[in-house]
């Protein structure tokens, strides 16, 4: 029961790993707030927490509803302990090269996936400051590190996600507030489940761990990072990747 008593926001937590890092998070006391944009999927995470948590319709990419989720957060629980910024577009994503990928649809998704976590960060720290142990986790992705692919824009909207986080830390470090990241490998979710299996086949041949990432290892990571066990880490963007990504 690490986080008894504490309160946290986590985004896109509808579906996949941040489904299960809103239900670990109140599995160990926290209440929590599932910040979703579809509405089906929040409602259903938050009933099935309980009375622990509840459903904020969301959408990081504009900041009116990013304040409507702070105000809402704050009439339910006063204030905020940790932010997980697990938000983004994935599932579904297009796969086209950065010189003919419609711009609007660019624009789109950097919206969501990068300055989404900004704007959410901006409405909800007024809520945090003063609050020991407060946390920031952001989600990046091993993408961040690859290069080169269609749909390379994912892979540069979480390299911008890490800088975000270097960038959080510094300037959040005197609030006492620390902002952390990781960077999930290949996991097992839904949206893992619509990748071509031999796609997913090759991905597995270049990790030395041989296997898929489970959510869970990928909440063991973000809950420790919020963690006090944490307390002098900001800053880092941890990879939770079977060795994908293999840095000095």
């Amino acid at each position: 029961m690490r986080f008894e008593n504490k309160v946290a926001v986590v985004t896109g937590a509808g579906q996949g790993i941040g489904e299960t890092y809103a239900k670990r998070l109140a599995a160990e006391g926290a209440k929590v707030v599932v910040a979703e944009l579809n509405a089906e999927q929040g409602q259903r995470v938050a009933s099935e927490i309980g009375d622990a948590a509840i459903f904020v319709k969301t959408d990081v990419a504009d900041p009116a509803s990013c304040a409507a989720l702070a105000e809402a957060t704050k009439a339910a629980f006063g204030g905020v302990d940790y932010l997980v910024n697990n938000a983004a577009i994935f599932a579904g994503m297009r796969y086209e090269p950065l010189m003919s990928v419609d711009l609007d649809y660019y624009l789109k998704f950097m919206a969501v996936n990068l300055h989404g976590a900004l704007y959410v960060t901006r409405a909800i720290v007024p809520l945090m400051e003063g609050r020991k142990g407060a946390a920031i986790v952001n989600q990046s992705s091993t993408a961040a590190y690859l290069s080169g692919s269609a749909g390379a824009y994912y892979g540069i909207s979480k390299l911008g996600t890490n800088g975000l986080t270097m960038s959080l830390a510094a300037e959040l470090g005197p609030k006492g507030i620390r902002v952390n990241g990781v960077a999930p490998g290949p996991t097992l979710t839904d949206a893992m489940r619509q990748v071509d299996a031999k796609i997913i086949e090759g991905i597995v041949a270049q990790m030395p761990l041989g296997r898929l990432g489970d959510t869970n290892e990928q909440a063991d990571a973000v809950l420790f990072l919020l963690s006090d066990a944490a307390g002098f880490i900001t800053g880092q963007t941890l990879c939770v990747d079977g060795g994908m990504i293999r840095k000095p």
